[in-house]
């Protein structure tokens, strides 16, 4: 079960990505992508914990990914939103790029979407992403 915390970090990070969505959409309004980041960046946290997350960004593995992602934001907050988008999803790529083998097995059990995941042409272009779940340098 879920801790009231927990739930709030869900909210949060959900905010986060559909500001940051909504950011994309405008032609990348500074203001949305913004508040998304903050959103995002606060809701990690109080998600996982705060020690867990230290941990997660500060892993030797991930620091490519950690240092690209945060100098993305930094970028978006100087109102250099295209440039620092790019480099924010360089950097989540590296970061969460693990994960994403999960999420589309989690996916693909979906009544409609896992239809539409489950043929062939495009089950092959999620194998072909999945086995390269990190970027190359």
């Amino acid at each position: 079960m879920w801790t009231d915390s927990q739930k709030i970090g869900v909210a949060l990070t959900a905010f986060g990505v559909f500001f940051m969505f909504l950011g994309v959409i405008t032609f990348f309004d500074a203001g949305l992508l913004a508040i998304g980041n903050i959103l995002f960046i606060t809701g990690i946290p109080l998600t996982i914990g705060t020690q867990r997350t230290i941990v997660f960004f500060s892993q030797k593995s991930k620091i490519r990914g950690t240092i690209c992602f945060l100098i993305g934001i930094s970028l978006v907050f100087c109102k250099w939103t295209i440039i620092g988008m790019l480099v924010e999803i360089f950097g989540i790529l590296n970061l969460f790029g693990d994960f994403f083998p999960l999420v589309f097995a989690f996916l693909r059990r979906l009544p409609i979407i896992g239809s539409v995941l489950n043929h062939p042409g495009i089950e092959k272009i999620f194998q072909q992403f999945s086995s390269s779940s990190v970027l190359p340098v």
